[in-house]
């Protein structure tokens, strides 16, 4: 089949790999309809995440047709048309029965690879390196999928792939990174980065309440669809982020900060971001947490930082004393999407949000090594890419 495979950094391949087989009862081949090149997997594009091996099959927003269950499958049948969470759970270990799926104590193979980098290890993702699994991913023509009886949720027929194809990840994420938020009438929320995942959790902060939200990029296109839906939108690279947010809140600060930037956050924003840059550059730090620090000190007292953007290893300089000194909450997770999803996809069915908004490319899986270099490059207007093999 065809899929996009990994070689390098900067180096992503569509090439002819083995078809996925059931390996175990409980799995099932999904023919992939449609899938996303996400955000997070700009991070594997830039050679930044460790654990990768040449031939990876990338992609974790995936979703598709059922062509063959396992023979312990119960759940799903052929024909199924389902959406696939890009964590992998077994529903059944301590965290799976909490609702914490993305920490799930099974389903990372590698986990003792992990526990020496993080302390212990959470559960395996799609298409993301051999700390987390090594499972090869969705940008693919089919997708094994273990653990179907419990990840995959089942879509009806009247919502378009492109209605539905981001409950596999970007809105669970942004939705989560509001909820973080315990948004009260009247709150203001600031949030870091409007790629997809902050468009997600801007829409997500007014669902659930926010009188105000505060978006902050500098890519016109993205501060031009934070504006529609409803921002207030600051350019960083014109104005100063914590004289403005100061600023709006009468020197209060932002009930709730998103970061939903991460570890890339653009070098030139600020004397910290180049620093930042030159110690990763040298390898004297693992990232760059500079929207992490400004978030910090634009969030309110007894305010929340939800953190949504993805980290590796050890963030340097971060302002810990403003945080305890001022009774700051932290949340943060790789989203346990499984938890998400029956509410999420009722929200879509009930017309509150069409997630399909911020899709402004689609290609085939040939056309996907260059739509890498295009979104990471943020040309050509580029928000979202969805791929249909």
């Amino acid at each position: 089949m065809k899929a996009l495979t990994w070689h390098g950094k900067g180096d992503i391949r569509c090439e002819s790999v083995p078809d996925p087989k059931i390996e175990h009862g409980r799995d099932a081949i999904i023919r992939v309809t449609s899938c996303a090149i996400c955000g997070s997997d700009l991070h594997i594009y830039g050679g930044i995440i460790p654990g990768m091996e040449h031939g990876d099959v990338l992609g974790h927003e995936t979703m598709g047709e059922v062509v063959e269950v396992g023979t312990e499958n119960t759940k799903l049948k052929v024909g199924d048309r389902v959406v696939v969470p890009f964590t992998i759970a077994c529903g059944e270990c301590f965290f799976c029965k909490r609702g914490f799926y993305s920490g799930c104590e099974r389903t990372n193979p590698d986990r003792e690879k992990a526990a020496k980098l993080w302390g212990n290890s959470p559960g395996g993702l799609f298409g993301y390196s051999h700390l987390l699994g090594g499972y090869a991913g969705g940008q693919a023509k089919y997708l094994r999928v273990p653990y179907a009886d419990v990840g995959p949720i089942k879509v009806p027929d009247h919502l378009t792939d492109e209605q539905v194809l981001f409950l596999s990840d970007i809105f669970p994420t942004g939705y989560m990174a509001a909820d973080f938020c315990d948004i009260q009438p009247g709150d203001t929320i600031a949030i870091w980065g409007c790629g997809p995942v902050g468009q997600m959790a801007i829409r997500s902060a007014f669902l659930l309440g926010a009188e105000r939200v505060i978006a902050i990029d500098t890519v016109p296109e993205r501060l031009s669809l934070a504006q529609l839906s409803g921002a207030l939108i600051l350019d960083y690279m014109e104005e100063d982020i914590y004289d403005r947010i100061m600023e709006l809140t009468h020197g209060r600060g932002a009930d709730a900060c998103i970061d939903a930037v991460g570890t890339e956050a653009e070098p030139m924003a600020s004397a910290d971001s180049m620093l930042d840059r030159v110690k990763t550059a040298l390898f004297m730090g693992t990232d760059r947490p500079h929207v992490l620090r400004q978030a910090i000190h634009c969030c309110r007292n007894f305010g929340t930082v939800s953190i949504v953007g993805v980290y590796g290893g050890f963030l340097d300089k971060v302002p810990m004393g403003s945080a305890i000194n001022r009774g700051l909450k932290f949340r943060m997770a790789q989203t346990p999407v499984q938890h998400y999803l029956p509410l999420l996809l009722e929200r879509i069915e009930k017309g509150e949000i069409d997630p399909s908004f911020v899709i402004t490319h689609r290609a085939s899986l040939d056309e996907g090594p260059e739509l890498y270099k295009t979104f990471r490059d943020k040309q050509d207007g580029c928000i979202k890419v969805v791929l249909n093999p």
